[in-house]
């Protein structure tokens, strides 16, 4: 049964993520005053890249080739972490945030040494400023652990995924983690996922090389990212009791909620992209900086029990 419900899990992330992707473009372009793209286009973009055929450079090796497979199972492994339908079993405790951390880390180190195997400009440029963000993205992640484990007396998710008090530790915890969820999906002020200039590329710089089936993993590795973190922000300032179930009307009550708290930070997401500008590569250590901070102060509220 436990193996049923992660594997559903599974599902739900894998066919959930990209409509919220969708979303948050839909309400960019509707605070632009733009008709945009359709909510449903990130479905379109996978189908279309999973039928199409790839183009792999000569000078690349079996690193290039794994890649897509390592990143997309770091995804999913992360995934099965979150407690989002999984109430016992092996994941649910072993659901260490720490744990998820390394294991998206894995992917980030896969994808950088893929980007350079090719010997492309483009590639080296790429990795480069990823392991630059990245580095400014640890440290506040690691303050953000230590403030919630504080908080909780743990670091295993699990113990964050039911009702509890919203404290200030929490909000600020939440702060700074949202700072860090910007910087990880690649969006606007630190990166720009729309863009194909050299000089505020770094994620598309990465996959540049990528088509096809290949390509289309990463994108869905991607989403699946990106919803896994809006879980955890949601689950710290929006707590809600996993569901029952056996009991229908609790499990219908806890999915509408799941998709409201969701729905709330794909909003904020949206508004924060469309009413910022994209800052230059050196200016995101002050951005990462104050994330760092905010996760400075959620630790000292923890301690003092606030």
């Amino acid at each position: 049964m436990d193996i049923l419900i992660t594997i559903a899990q599974l599902i739900v992330f894998i066919v959930v993520s990209p409509f919220i992707s969708g979303l948050i473009s839909k309400i960019k372009n509707n605070i632009r005053m733009r008709k945009g793209q359709s909510i449903f286009q990130p479905y379109y973009n996978f189908f279309k890249l999973f039928a199409k055929g790839e183009v792999v450079s000569q000078t690349a090796s079996w690193i290039f080739k794994v890649t897509p497979f390592v990143v997309i199972a770091s995804s999913l492994a992360a995934a099965s972490l979150v407690p989002a339908l999984i109430t016992s079993g092996p994941s649910f405790f072993l659901g260490d945030f720490l744990a998820l951390i390394f294991i998206l880390a894995l992917g980030r180190f896969f994808m950088a040494l893929a980007a350079l195997d090719t010997g492309s400009a483009f590639g080296g440029m790429g990795s480069s400023r990823e392991m630059f963000i990245s580095s400014l993205v640890e440290p506040a992640v690691c303050l953000v652990i230590f403030a919630v484990s504080l908080q909780f007396g743990t670091t295993n998710i699990a113990s964050f995924s039911h009702i509890h008090m919203v404290s200030i530790s929490s909000l600020a915890a939440v702060a700074a983690l949202f700072f860090v969820v910007i910087a990880e999906t690649s969006r606007i002020p630190v990166d720009n996922q729309e863009t194909h200039l050299e000089l505020t590329m770094v994620h598309e710089a990465m996959v540049l090389e990528y088509s096809g089936r290949s390509l289309a993993l990463i994108e869905l590795a991607s989403y699946i990212k990106q919803m896994m973190w809006f879980f955890l922000i949601a689950q710290i300032i929006f707590p809600i009791a996993l569901p029952i179930f056996g009991n229908g009307g609790q499990f219908f009550y806890w999915f509408l909620w799941y998709l409201a708290r969701i729905l709330i930070i794909a909003i904020a997401m949206a508004v924060v992209e469309a009413s910022v500008a994209k800052m230059r590569l050196f200016r995101v250590a002050d951005f990462l900086g104050f994330a760092v901070v905010l996760a400075m102060v959620a630790t000292v509220c923890a301690i003092l029990g606030v």
